[in-house]
């Protein structure tokens, strides 16, 4: 791999992890970044570590340009390069439409949407010093259509999926290759979160014509892909993964 490192946002636990894992078998070393969970960020780094790979642990809000640039200045004097950055980091306030408040708004929209720029500029001046790179997205359905009580995060996962395709074209120059993965819900940690998650839950188990819900290794087995040379022509899209359940009415 000649010590090409990734960075994968919001990776101390549930599909983050497993992408960071998926890179470290590959051997990639890998920056494991962090919001508040210091303990399980370290146990992610120690697992991977196992693999025979570096870790560099950094906590960071990403929707706080200032900390992106703290982090990323940390990346450089700690391995002088980065050939992928996974942008997983998500929150948001789940309530409905009528109940929503600025701040609301603007803390799920900083996390989900503004972090892939900031993150994504200062990941391209890393990566165009050695050749090029790739940058992966996680989106959701909830960018196409509608989900209860998922307002803002359906409305910031759309404006990640259009940063996306600008991305792709501006940072095409630079030999940096941009995509996205949309996944229907998947029983992480994160789903405990929302007020109807059992109803969700039912409504994947019984209706995905696939035959079952969405796991975790199936957003890692796509974008495993978008970061592969196999993937080098598919640019500024948006992969979803959901077995089929978008495509009901």
């Amino acid at each position: 791999m000649n010590e090409k490192v990734a960075l994968v946002t919001g990776s101390s636990r549930g599909i983050g992890k497993a992408i960071a894992l998926r890179l470290a078998e590959k051997g990639y070393h890998i920056v494991i970044n962090y919001a508040r969970s210091k303990s399980k960020a370290i146990e992610t780094a120690e697992e991977i570590e196992r693999l025979g790979v570096k870790t560099l642990v950094v906590k960071a809000n990403v929707g706080k340009p200032e900390k992106i640039k703290e982090m990323f200045a940390e990346i450089d004097k700690t391995f002088g390069r980065l050939d992928i950055l996974v942008n997983n980091a998500a929150s948001g306030v789940l309530r409905p439409l009528m109940e929503i408040e600025e701040s609301h708004w603007d803390w799920t929209m900083d996390i989900n949407a503004k972090a892939l720029l900031f993150c994504a500029q200062e990941a391209a001046k890393l990566m165009e010093k050695h050749g090029g790179g790739h940058i992966v997205s996680i989106s959701s359905l909830g960018s196409i259509r509608y989900l209860k009580n998922y307002t803002t995060v359906g409305v910031s996962k759309a404006a990640l999926e259009a940063l996306t395709r600008y991305l792709a074209v501006e940072l095409a120059p630079k030999n940096i290759v941009v995509n996205a993965v949309s996944g229907a819900a998947v029983d992480t940690d994160a789903l405990t979160h929302f007020p109807n998650r059992e109803e969700i839950l039912n409504e994947a188990k019984e209706k995905t014509p696939a035959g079952r819900m969405i796991e975790k290794e199936d957003i890692v087995n796509a974008v495993e892909f978008l970061l592969s040379e196999k993937a080098f022509m598919i640019r500024g899209q948006t992969l979803i993964v959901d077995g089929g359940i978008s495509l009901l009415l």
